[in-house]
């Protein structure tokens, strides 16, 4: 052999050396290894899943948030259907307060015309038989009914 700048090296020996450095690497150098070769379709398997984890999480969001309007949207139908009761049950209670009071002033005539009838009958009794018959009439009422004396 001369001197120069080659290397021999014997192949069968490199070869055996190789063999012998695969066999001692550790087990987590392959799993790195293969990692490293399959780094790609794992990112992308990554963000497969990602996607995935925030498309749930947005229909979630959407989901409960379609329940928060649904909940909002009731409680404004309830307190206008509160809201439209209150003002009918006034329109109920007024119209009847104006009703009562008709009929009160209608009580009120029809007692008016009784009294004036009774006393136009009282006035021709008093005619007809002097003070005597209507004072006898007017004791007797205040037997019965003395609430009515006023």
């Amino acid at each position: 052999m001369r001197l120069s700048n080659e290397v021999r090296v014997n192949r069968q020996e490199a070869f055996a050396i190789v063999s012998q450095l695969r066999g001692a690497i550790p087990e987590e150098l392959k799993q790195a290894r293969w990692i490293a070769e399959n780094r790609k379709e794992m990112l992308t398997e990554a963000r497969r899943e990602t996607a995935g984890t925030l498309e749930e999480a947005r229909e979630e969001a959407a989901r409960l948030l379609g329940s928060e309007a649904i909940t909002r949207r009731a409680e404004q139908r309830a307190d206008q259907l509160l809201g439209d009761g209150r003002a009918r049950e006034r329109e109920i209670r007024l119209g009847a307060e104006e009703f009562a009071g008709d009929m009160l002033v209608r009580l009120e005539t029809y007692l008016a015309k009784l009294a004036e009838g009774v006393g136009r009958g009282r006035g021709r009794l008093v005619e007809r038989g002097g003070d005597r018959v209507a004072q006898r009439g007017d004791d007797r009422a205040l037997e019965r009914e003395p609430a009515l004396v006023a």
